[in-house]
């Protein structure tokens, strides 16, 4: 009988962000609405930059897989948030937990060592310009992105390992919207201080490294921005980054706020707003901070437009005079 107590469920119960009908209807709509915009507006991103020759750098690259991890997340967990804010049946299998926790993390590890390419990326333009063309190679690039999603899948597997592998006693509500290690712990029966270690270990390698990685490198672009004699010449220069440390602020400040406290300060309602920053609204966010401020950008769509109408009114006047 105790054996068969500690065995972990078969499934877990997400109780979500609220269980009030009026919040939940709320939420319904927020998410639905977060969800369009991410997935289009990612979409919209990769698919101007693949038809747009101009567009074809190294900047626009690393975009265009950051905008991949950003439609991966949505589609990781938004639709079963949508799904259990609507049905009384709020389950997920403990399998089907596993593969959202595991999958979470992977995007996750990955996007904080993308988010630190993105700053070596813009640090040899402003920094070393004559050399950019000679460092960031289309074969170096890849490799940095190859390189971080591998980095992101074997940190995610050395989390998730162990932390499948606790006992739960049957305990099977989780009190957030989706799979995550930090409650999941919460409801282990177990000790639980070699995965907070690993947590702890994890994030102080990953995160806080390329954070302050980002710092330096931004240190040295604001030192080169501020011997430039031109005002407007270092508004433009400035400007360029301003995209990116707006993103770097919001994705590794919510990260930071919930791998890298005490586990002794779990507050889950907190918790599960903060989750929400990074897991929906990061996203969302994403391409209109990086992209839709950015002239280059804003012209490429311009051209697009115009040659997609052009086609059209070609078209519909040869079948006109036929």
């Amino acid at each position: 009988m105790e054996r068969a107590n500690q065995t972990s469920p078969s499934h877990f119960i997400l109780l979500g962000l609220s269980d009030v009908p009026l919040h939940q209807f709320i939420c319904f709509f927020a998410f639905s609405l977060m969800y369009m915009v991410t997935v289009l507006g990612n979409i919209l991103l990769i698919f101007v930059v693949i038809m747009t020759p101009s567009l074809h750098t190294p900047m626009y690259f690393f975009l265009s897989n950051l905008s991949v991890i950003d439609i991966s997340f949505s589609c990781t967990i938004v639709p079963k948030v949508l799904v259990d804010t609507l049905s009384t049946d709020k389950s997920i299998s403990f399998f089907e937990c596993a593969i959202q926790m595991y999958i979470h993390l992977v995007l996750g590890a990955t996007e904080s060592m993308l988010l630190a390419v993105m700053a070596y990326d813009r640090f040899v333009a402003i920094c070393k310009p004559l050399h950019y063309t000679t460092i960031m190679t289309y074969k170096f690039c890849v490799c940095l992105v190859v390189m971080s999603w591998s980095i992101g899948f074997i940190n995610s597997l050395i989390l998730v390992l162990p932390t499948l592998k606790l006992p739960f006693c049957g305990a099977n509500h989780i009190n957030h919207f989706f799979c995550e290690i930090p409650p999941l712990l919460h409801i282990a029966c177990a000790d639980t201080r070699l995965n907070e270690a690993l947590l702890y270990i994890s994030a102080g390698t990953i995160v806080m490294c390329l954070f302050f990685f980002i710092l330096i490198s931004y240190i040295h672009i604001m030192t080169t921005i501020l011997k430039i004699h031109s005002l407007t010449e270092s508004y433009k220069v400035f400007s360029t980054c301003a995209s990116h440390l707006t993103v770097v602020t919001l994705y590794y400040g919510t990260i930071m706020f919930i791998y890298l406290r005490p586990y002794s300060m779990y507050y889950q309602n907190t918790d599960k707003i903060v989750s929400l920053l990074y897991t929906a609204v990061t996203p969302m966010l994403n391409p209109f901070i990086y992209s839709m401020r950015n002239k280059d950008f804003k012209g490429s769509i311009k051209n697009l437009n115009k040659q997609v109408t052009l086609q059209n009114l070609l078209y519909f006047g040869h079948r006109k005079k036929m």
